[in-house]
């Protein structure tokens, strides 16, 4: 009875070290810190291929290199660095029966030739979008289909075409360059029908572009080859068209707030010291334009030696299921909500089953790549994502954040992932999708 006693009072004085512990590593002065660096105006938005961007690259480096993270095996700095190739339209010339038409009025989709002409003769001819009909649904089957053609849009599709005008270049990998199959899909609003002939001509410079995540360890002990991913991506959409006399998307929630937390659970797992696998905590580029950052990253390691993935995304504000709580996405593919779950017994927080699953989330964010090759990886988030007001607004500032949210999901994620960290508890792994590389 007095060695239960004595048992019960070390785990108790434990709990509580822990706890004075992780509240003195994981502040609101330090969150703060990080969040509204991330999401200040300096950062003009975090645009992918910006001065913005390296800005926020360089602060989160610093963070690391204070916190005393190492870099990834082979590396001489926390930046991992590829490369994509921009195309910028130079030339876009097309005529209808004769007749030139308005640049405003053209807009070119899926072509990634330097230089590409094609008429009648030596194309896939030309078709006019059905007006009754779901300009979505006709536009996922055309885009698919790798052929050149022209695609006549009626003008009650004008904001939809001016969204894909304003698409502007597209960003493309060294491969996509050498196709010997040139296609490209060439959008004419206010256009009826094609009597007799078309000519298309299109030029693009293309540049050859950096991009980088911020990638930084601390090894394991006992298990070392076996890795544990923290992330979130600090990219955003940059500046804009001015609402209200405001252009700059700072992504505060979006994601300042998740990357903030990959940092602060970085200092938390360094100064306990206990982690008996290899932390890594990466900061991933690119995710608003295609998750570049993540597929890159995904294809530098063994998917086979990822344990588990905590994506975190969103986080600044109450979830539906109200404080204290945070969702999961892909919950029911693999068993690591349970287990964080199971780590929490005892205290406020709580996780649920991603309840926006209409909206394919799962897939959505930066996790994918990893799950789609078996990972257990997750997005952890709190967004009320089908009705947040900001949610890719220039209105996603620091001041729409409710700090107190993130500081208890930080320390939750913390405390629940201790059993993985430690090597105790190994998740159930995701069924690979079919073809996933």
């Amino acid at each position: 009875m007095k060695k239960t006693i004595y048992t019960l009072l070390v785990l108790l004085v434990a709990s509580v070290a822990n706890a004075q512990d992780i509240n003195k590593i994981i502040t609101k002065d330090y969150v703060d810190h990080l969040i509204k660096s991330l999401s200040s105006d300096e950062m003009q938005g975090r645009r992918t291929f910006t001065p913005g961007i390296d800005k926020a690259a360089t602060f989160i480096e610093n963070e690391f290199k204070q916190i005393g993270l190492k870099p990834l095996e082979g590396a001489t700095g926390y930046r991992q660095t590829f490369y994509k190739y921009q195309l910028k339209p130079t030339v876009t010339s097309v005529t209808i029966d004769g007749q030139a038409i308005a640049n405003d009025n053209i807009a070119i989709i899926g072509n990634n030739a330097k230089e590409l002409s094609f008429d009648q003769t030596n194309s896939d001819g030309w078709i006019k979008l059905d007006p009754e009909k779901d300009f979505m649904s006709q536009y996922r089957t055309i885009s698919r289909s790798g052929k050149k053609q022209v695609v006549l849009v009626d003008v009650k599709f004008i904001d939809i075409f001016k969204r894909l005008k304003s698409q502007g270049g597209r960003t493309v990998d060294e491969k996509d360059l050498t196709v010997t199959k040139q296609s490209a899909l060439v959008f004419i609003l206010d256009k009826d029908t094609i009597a007799k002939e078309f000519k298309v001509e299109l030029k693009n410079d293309v540049v050859k572009m950096p991009l980088f995540n911020v990638a930084g360890i601390i090894p394991g002990k006992s298990k070392a080859k076996e890795l544990v991913v923290f992330s979130g991506h600090y990219d955003h959409n940059g500046i804009v068209a001015s609402k209200d006399g405001d252009s700059i998307m700072n992504g505060a929630d979006d994601d300042a707030s998740g990357t903030s937390a990959m940092i602060a659970l970085a200092k938390y797992y360094k100064k306990l010291n206990n982690n008996e696998r290899t932390l890594i905590f990466v900061a991933f580029t690119g995710e608003e334009m295609g998750m570049f950052g993540s597929r890159y990253f995904s294809q530098q390691l063994n998917p086979d030696e990822v344990v588990a993935m905590f994506n975190i995304e969103m986080i600044g504000k109450d979830s539906k299921f109200g404080k204290n709580t945070a969702f999961i996405t892909g919950y029911d593919k693999s068993d690591l909500g349970k287990i964080l779950q199971k780590n929490l017994e005892g205290t406020e927080f709580t996780f649920h089953p991603d309840p926006y699953t209409a909206q394919s989330l799962f897939y959505r964010s930066d996790n994918a790549t990893l799950a789609a090759l078996g990972v257990p990886a997750h997005t952890i988030s709190t967004d009320q994502i089908d009705i947040d007001p900001h949610y890719h607004q220039v209105t996603d500032e620091y001041k729409t954040l409710d700090v107190e949210n993130i500081l208890s999901t930080i320390k939750a994620i913390a405390k629940s992932a201790v059993s993985i960290v430690k090597g105790v508890d190994t998740p159930s792994r995701i069924p690979k999708l079919t073809g996933a590389q």
